[in-house]
């Protein structure tokens, strides 16, 4: 009955939601939001219907029964029947319009039968995605922001998908039905893609849920829509829908990459690359708040600072535990041994430190250990 009547409705005003296209809903890719926004327009038109029939109503009787024709106000106080009237006929309108509301919210709800796991936790001002399988080794990365600084300070043209980009999309296999686990790590955030239909608060100690099929390959772009700091501008989505094939493949790839990465713990590394690997970690996961000639803004200055030009296992410590209080966080566990190294090799040798020392992953692994 809603599909029909949605159908008919569309039908008729084609027209009228085209020119409208622009400020209306999006009903995605998916089923489910096909669902959501057919739901959103049936209750519109009834609106619609409503309010037209009112305000009819009310100017032809203001127009009709004017004082200057001569009309007295009728008199029906105590009437039983107005009052069963507009008692009865809203609620018949809000039990239509329950129905199909309440079936599509049953449908949003349903995350049983999920065929892929995957924990979203929100941080200041990024993403982590872990994807909870029952075999094989666990994937686990952060997503940033990716847009150059260049064209955030206007000295670049801005691109197409300005602030829209990130440096590792989440992926996930079409024509499956992934689960979304959501969190958040430090304050609110909230996940949004909109042609995936999926929106959920990522709230620190709590977990919403949330679920989406995708049916077609593409890149769906969204944003956190909880205001979070700062940089909560900064903190794009990005979900690649790709084949199953391609989905295994990569997720093998991706396996295979944090094999490679503890097989390079054990190593000792060139300060080149060391440089090369932190400057890509920095601009990535300290920029934001260090600066991007580590001048300082939200957070200290690197370029000269007491912390980084002092005692490497202060530095060490203060970058794998964080700074209560502050928006220093806790890097420990969001970055790897390599990484870490990386980007404390880079802090301590860029911007003017030119400490000359060089941290190697085993000196990290050592600080976890100790």
């Amino acid at each position: 009955m809603r599909r029909v009547f949605s159908g008919a409705a569309l039908t008729l005003l084609a027209p009228l939601a085209a020119a409208q296209n622009q400020v209306n809903m999006s009903p995605g890719v998916t089923e489910i939001g096909a669902d959501i926004f057919e739901l959103h327009m049936l209750i519109m038109w009834i609106c619609v219907v409503i309010g037209v029939a009112v305000f009819a109503v009310m100017f032809y009787s203001m127009y009709a029964h004017r004082k200057s024709k001569g009309h007295q106000a009728s008199q029906f106080h105590e009437s039983t029947k107005v009052e069963v009237a507009w008692t009865v006929v809203p609620f018949l309108i809000l039990i239509a319009m329950a129905v199909p509301a309440t079936s599509t919210l049953l449908e949003v709800y349903d995350n049983d039968e999920a065929e892929l796991d995957v924990l979203i936790t929100g941080y200041q001002w990024k993403w982590k995605y872990e994807y909870l399988e029952a075999s094989g080794e666990p994937v686990a990365f952060f997503s940033n922001l990716a847009t150059p600084q260049e064209e955030i300070y206007n000295t670049e043209q801005k691109g197409e998908n300005y602030l829209l980009e990130v440096d590792e999309p989440l992926v996930i296999p079409t024509n499956t039905k992934v689960r979304f686990l959501i969190t958040a790590n430090d304050v609110i955030h909230s996940w949004w893609v909109p042609e995936i239909a999926v929106k959920r608060d990522a709230i620190p100690g709590f977990i919403n849920e949330a679920w989406t099929r995708v049916p077609q390959e593409g890149i769906y772009r969204g944003q956190c829509t909880e205001l979070c700091g700062a940089y909560h501008g900064f903190m794009p989505v990005v979900v690649h829908a790709v084949s199953r094939d391609e989905f295994d493949a990569w997720m093998a790839a991706k396996r295979g990459a944090a094999i490679t990465q503890a097989a390079l713990a054990t190593q000792t590394l060139p300060v080149d690359e060391l440089m090369d690997q932190g400057k890509a970690i920095y601009d990535s996961a300290c920029l934001a708040c260090h600066g991007a000639q580590g001048e300082g803004g939200i957070g200290n200055a690197i370029a000269g600072s007491a912390l980084v030009l002092g005692d490497l296992s202060d530095h060490m410590a203060v970058v794998a535990k964080g700074v209560s209080g502050t928006a220093m966080q806790a890097f420990g566990g969001q970055l790897n041994d390599v990484e870490m190294a990386a980007v404390l090799t880079y802090q301590r040798n860029a911007f003017g430190n030119n400490t000359g020392d060089v941290v190697q992953p085993g000196d990290v692994t050592g600080m976890k250990n100790g």
